[in-house]
């Protein structure tokens, strides 16, 4: 195999199509590290490292610094004992989790480069096309609103991840109003709720409610609780109405045993910004061992990051819900590798 010369990163910021809310913050802009790892005998790979909510002590000066030093360490490695030693690290500095999953991904990249395998092909060449869903942002203001909803509509999206607040009577009527006006553009349509663990226990049990009473259907809740509110999974799982979804409080297999053992939820968002390659490879195959439902997701990634989960989904198959749909929070091309974007489908030409 041969031997890592170098890591190299450089910041990267995009302005977003809609301010990007959660019940966890607002940005109108993403901010991501691409960082490119090069082997001796030419070959090179790709991987970004986006800043998120979710761990906002991974800042691009952060993740850099934290390149710095793991380009230290892995410097002149055999490119398979780099990968190995990356596993170590993210054991040693969970806190970095996001920067270790896109260095990892760009290490197999640079790894597959020089063997001449695809992505696509090293994940199974499964399927050669997936659909994606598209989130709608939390928003009071109905003209970015009805702007965005239009767009996905005339984009062919049918199925729509809508990102709530927490605060139960504002996501309802956000809800009714989601509702109507996609009701006026489609004759059929698919609803995903994510609460970015912005509801208490008792909080979701009064949202479940009044979303009964307002008869506003949907097809799975993700990770309405705090990542560490395991009571609450717990008693929510029991007695959801729907589907409940694990995003951030399953990084690596050690929390998606806790969840299966404890009954915490119904099923898993993998995610290789937060999990990298090689976990989430065992994190979708823990999940379906255990008869939990998988979902594979991203954060706001370019399609530098985001092709690589759109490959693993498409060359694994077997998944039950894509979220794969950042490219679309930009301005973007058609095309980008052996990846074609047709609406809310990914084509792969491989």
């Amino acid at each position: 195999m041969p031997k890592l010369i170098d890591i190299h990163a450089r910041t990267i910021r995009r302005p977003m199509r809609m301010a990007f809310t959660t019940a966890l913050g607002s940005k109108r802009e993403a901010v991501s590290v691409l960082v490119r790892a090069d082997l001796a005998g030419g070959a090179s790979g790709l991987g970004e490292v986006p800043t998120s909510f979710v761990l906002p002590d991974e800042t691009a000066p952060a993740i850099r610094r934290t390149l710095r030093e793991a380009a230290d360490l892995l410097r002149g490695r055999d490119v398979k004992d780099a990968l190995s030693d990356l596993s170590t690290l993210r054991q040693r500095v969970p806190a970095r989790a996001m920067t270790f999953s896109g260095l990892e991904v760009a290490l197999l990249r640079a790894e597959l480069h020089s063997r001449g395998v695809s992505e696509w092909t090293h994940w199974g060449g499964k399927l050669k096309t997936i659909r994606s869903d598209i989130t709608i942002f939390f928003t009071p203001d109905p003209q970015p609103l009805q702007q965005w909803i239009d767009q996905a509509v005339d984009g062919g999206f049918d199925t729509f991840k809508v990102k709530t607040s927490g605060k139960v009577d504002a996501d309802v009527a956000f809800l009714r109003s989601v509702r109507e006006r996609l009701a006026r553009r489609l004759e059929r349509f698919t609803l995903r709720l994510d609460g970015n663990q912005g509801y208490t226990a008792r909080s979701l049990e009064r949202m479940f409610a009044l979303l009964d009473r307002a008869g506003i259907d949907y097809e799975l809740f993700e990770q309405p609780l705090a990542k560490d509110d395991y009571a609450g999974m717990k008693r929510i799982a029991r007695s959801a109405p729907r589907p409940i979804l694990l995003d951030e409080t399953v990084f690596v297999r050690a929390d998606l045993q806790r969840a299966i053992d404890e009954g915490l939820g119904h099923g898993v968002n993998v995610k290789l910004a937060k999990s990298g390659p090689r976990e989430a490879e065992a994190l979708l195959a823990l999940a379906r061992r255990a008869g939990l439902r998988t979902m594979i997701g991203c954060m706001s990634e370019t399609m530098v990051g985001l092709s690589a989960g759109i490959l693993l989904a498409a060359g694994a198959g077997g998944v039950d819900y894509v979220d794969l749909d950042s490219i679309h929070f930009f301005p973007h091309r058609r095309r980008y590798g052996p990846i074609e974007i047709a609406a809310a489908e990914y084509r792969i030409h491989d």
